[in-house]
């Protein structure tokens, strides 16, 4: 059954409201943003037509049962304030543009931040890529900004930032292992991955036998499609959903990017990408595309045809790798 979310009342945020805009101006309506599976993203109305957004970490606006929230796991549940304000610090840091952060508050797990009303680059890129490329242009250099931001550790930026160390040996083992997880998951669900397991398993651990040692990891986004790029009012692209910010290799970012942006990627591409771990990369992103959806299935997310078929075109694509 689907659950029905209970939307904050006006009462209910306008102290969160008043500590990030002032005593002067007041609070005059709620309204859910489209969208989400983690947190709650709420516009609000002040009474000088004026607006701002709250976002609201708690286990009613998360989508994902029992999730994992080991900070230690680069790919464990991306979600909640702490992680939402050592991103932002980070990408503020590098002059990389996040919604400008109004107020934080740690007892509530909610911020608010600036309200972007110029739509998505999803959005802008459906209507005219020719009018969109400059945004595209622009979101490159970001990304390279990111791409010369490194450390020795991978993982979360608030770990890592802190003097941290992940789980796991590599990014490349860490992903590997994880898609051989994930096709043991699906393969109990699905037939189709039920009859190629062996060739999926067999492929997976081909293609990460080619991958040399890394010493160096890159601040990546971990989930950059267009839909997470919003534009403000000079054109500038202004990266939302924060919280995966992590130090990784730079080729699970250009896989995901790749498939996200379609044609509109080339603008994107970066140079020095390693092949061998795209190859991987591209395999085990497929899977867990599948995996993913099929487990918040599972639970009450609203839009189940949008997410059946995020699965089903990887799944798709996965089969396709390996000639099934």
């Amino acid at each position: 059954m689907t659950r029905t979310r209970q939307q904050p009342t006006v009462a209910a945020l306008a102290p969160l409201t008043r500590a990030a805009v002032g005593p002067a101006r007041t609070l005059v309506a709620v309204t859910r943003l489209r969208g989400g599976s983690k947190k709650g993203a709420y516009r609000l109305a002040l009474d000088d037509a004026t607006t701002v957004v709250a976002y609201v970490w708690s286990p009613d606006e998360d989508y994902w049962d029992q999730p994992d929230s080991d900070p230690r796991d680069p790919f464990s549940h991306a979600s909640g304030l702490d992680l939402f304000t050592a991103s932002h610090a980070r990408l503020s840091a590098l002059g990389v543009r996040t919604p400008r952060l109004l107020h934080a508050d740690p007892e509530a797990n909610a911020a608010v931040v600036e309200d972007i009303r110029g739509g998505s680059l999803e959005e802008a890129l459906r209507r005219d890529p020719d009018a969109a490329r400059p945004v595209l242009e622009r979101l490159a250099e970001a990304l390279a900004a990111m791409g010369g931001c490194t450390a020795d550790a991978y993982g979360k930026v608030s770990l890592v930032d802190n003097g941290g160390s992940s789980h796991g040996g590599s990014c490349e083992q860490l992903v590997t292992d994880r898609a051989l997880a994930d096709i043991a998951q699906v393969a109990v669900r699905d037939p189709r991955i039920a009859a190629a397991r062996r060739a999926l398993e067999d492929t997976v651990r081909s293609l990460a036998a080619e991958v040399r040692p890394r010493a160096r990891h890159t601040l990546i986004h971990g989930e950059l499609g267009p839909d997470h790029v919003l534009v403000d009012a000079d054109g500038d692209p202004v990266l939302i959903d924060i919280e995966g910010l992590m130090y990784f290799d730079a080729e699970w970012e250009h896989v995901f990017l790749r498939l996200r942006f379609g044609p509109a990627y080339d603008v994107l591409r970066a140079p020095g990408l390693d092949e061998a771990r795209l190859r991987l990369y591209r395999l085990a992103m497929h899977l867990n595309l599948v995996a993913g959806p099929l487990r918040l299935l599972d639970g009450d997310f609203p839009d189940t045809e949008f997410i059946r078929g995020i699965a089903e075109y990887n799944l798709a694509q996965a089969l396709a790798l390996v000639g099934r």
